[in-house]
């Protein structure tokens, strides 16, 4: 008997252990039939969205029809339905299991009981299988909405860029568009947006949320476009309005008219800048000087004409007399200033000789003359626009002495050179009395010619910048007018009358003088040296800068000191 119940047993086992088997076996094959399934579904889809994808024409509407996602409750239902019936076919072998081991009532009770456990087991796992499956149904649905949603957004923004290019050319093309054209247009292409995005609402509460926000900033961009359109067009309109007055206004407003002036700086030297210590050689060593032609002279000495042998480059040599010690000190100090000045402005030092009995200058060369024979000359017709072009050039040089801290403190029109007597371009020379200017030690002078010096000089006060800016303002006014503007019958009487600051435009040479001129002028003969025009001041007032005012002066061509000029033709 324990033999035969033992072959029993034996033999529930075994047939336990084949349904296992049957069952695995034919739950593996309903899970890859399911899979195939979800497969031709999804090639189903990819391939009717693949048909369906919507067309862009750059100059039409945007239609697109899509047709509504398939819902992933089918999917999933239809794969349910295939595991009941999978289910259902496990149970009725299960239960002809339990009819063929009726005998063995006890072991067969318990291997129904694990067929059971193990059929719930199953049917568990293929639930969650199905479950895992929708999820992946569903996943790669949302990514391929996703996909549509990018498709969609980079359609909208190109027809966005196509349509305000098209609304740019037309108001750049025609300039009479007006407002309601580029209105309506905006209108339809803001209903059509309307229309594109009505298209693209999904089932989902999370889609329709985003279609919402989509739509919020196309409508968004489009009133901004709507605005840009408006201003272009109004733009184009208001460019139309202008042309067409054109040549309303030209009758009406005169047209600026403007002159610009040679304010090139003057020629420079024909040697590089260069520091000057004397030498005790002889002078005729190195250079020729001819003494019988004289280029100008003063207190100081003669200046000569001279070549040097070596290269035959002209210069000028210009001989001080210097006896003591103290007079030496002197003329090297007016070296040592003008090593310091390198300007095209500035009459350049070349070398230095000193003998026993004096000191010898060898400079740049320019055989224009003296300012001052301009001033004089009757046959010389100089004009404002001339003494605009000196003056300014003067400013220049003094701009730069004063960044140097340097004064030259003897301003006059014996101390300007023309560089030729075919143009306007001059230099200033003879630093013999200038001084450096050092802030903290107050400088006091005793020394210059009369009419040029400022009030401060003769009352033995403190010198700065402004001194020289008076000195200036006297050059301006004798070379608009012909006159000295404090000139007296001696030396005392004219040293009065700058301390009196006495001058006026009452005379006739200043009849067709320039206010400009004039407000020039009065900005620098000012007693109080802190009120004057500082040099780049100067060279900012209209007088000097005003290119309308220059072309005035140009087509006027008025004279200075007209009572020089000769009289009008009849």
């Amino acid at each position: 008997m324990e033999g035969q119940e033992s072959q029993v047993k034996e033999l529930g086992m075994s047939r336990l252990m084949f349904y296992r088997h049957l069952e695995s076996v034919e739950t593996m094959r309903s899970y890859w039939e399911l899979k195939q399934v979800q497969l031709k579904n999804l090639e189903q889809l990819r391939d009717k969205d693949g048909k369906e994808k919507s067309k862009v024409y750059p100059k039409g509407s945007k239609t697109q029809k899509k047709k509504k996602p398939l819902d992933t409750t089918d999917l999933v239902s239809a794969g349910l339905e295939e595991v009941q019936k999978l289910n259902e076919q496990n149970t009725q072998l299960s239960h002809c299991a339990a009819e063929t081991a009726a005998s063995t009532a006890v072991p067969l009770d318990l291997i129904e009981e694990e067929q059971e456990g193990e059929g719930y087991r199953d049917k568990k796992e293929l639930v969650e299988e199905a479950a895992r499956d929708e999820e992946t149904v569903a996943e790669l649905l949302l990514i391929k909405e996703e996909e549509e949603k990018e498709e969609d957004e980079e359609t909208e923004k190109e027809e966005e860029l196509l349509l305000s290019e098209e609304i740019q050319q037309a108001a750049s093309n025609s300039s009479g568009q007006t407002n309601e054209n580029i209105t309506i247009t905006l209108e339809s292409h803001e209903e059509h947006l309307d229309i594109t995005c009505s298209t693209k609402r999904h089932v989902s509460d999370e889609n329709l949320e985003t279609d919402d926000l989509k739509k919020s900033r196309v409508e968004e961009a489009s009133e901004e476009e709507e605005k840009e359109g408006l201003k272009e067009g109004e733009e184009a309109r208001l460019e139309a309005a202008e042309e067409g007055t054109e040549e309303e206004r030209k009758d009406v407003e005169p047209v600026l008219e403007e002159y610009i002036i040679d304010s090139s700086p003057p020629p420079p030297a024909l040697f590089e800048h260069r520091l000057v210590t004397t030498k005790t050689h002889q002078i005729t060593s190195y250079y020729t000087i001819n003494k019988e032609e004289v280029l100008g002279g003063g207190r100081f000495g003669m200046v000569h004409k001279c070549v040097e042998k070596s290269s035959g480059l002209i210069l000028a040599a210009k001989i001080i007399k210097a006896r003591s010690q103290k007079e030496k000190e002197v003329v090297k100090g007016e070296i040592e200033v003008m090593n310091q000045l390198s300007h095209s402005s500035l009459i350049q030092l070349y070398a230095a000789f000193e003998s026993r009995h004096e000191i010898i200058l060898v400079m740049e060369y320019v055989d224009g003359g003296e300012l001052f024979d301009r001033i004089i000359d009757e046959n010389y017709k100089l004009t404002e626009l001339d003494t605009v072009l000196f003056i300014r050039q003067i400013s220049e040089g003094l701009q730069y002495m004063h960044k140097m801290y340097i004064l030259h403190l003897d301003l006059k029109p014996e101390n300007v050179l023309c560089v030729s007597r075919q143009t306007n371009k001059v230099k200033i020379i003879d630093f013999g009395l200038a001084r450096r200017y050092k802030p903290r030690e107050k400088l006091r002078v005793n020394f210059g010619t009369p009419e040029f010096l400022a009030p401060e000089v003769i009352n033995y006060e403190f010198v700065s910048f402004p001194t020289d800016m008076w000195s200036l303002g006297v050059i301006t006014y004798m070379l608009l007018s012909g006159l000295s503007p404090f000139l007296g019958e001696d030396d005392n009487e004219t040293l009065n009358n700058i301390l009196a600051c006495q001058w006026s435009f009452e005379e006739a040479e200043f009849a067709d003088i320039s206010e400009e001129a004039k407000d020039f002028i009065s900005c620098l003969l000012v007693k109080s040296k802190s009120w004057r025009m500082s040099a780049s001041q100067s060279l900012k007032h209209p007088w000097l800068s005003d290119r309308g005012l220059h072309y005035r002066l140009h087509q006027k061509k008025n004279k200075c000191h007209s009572s020089h000029a000769p009289p009008p033709q009849a």
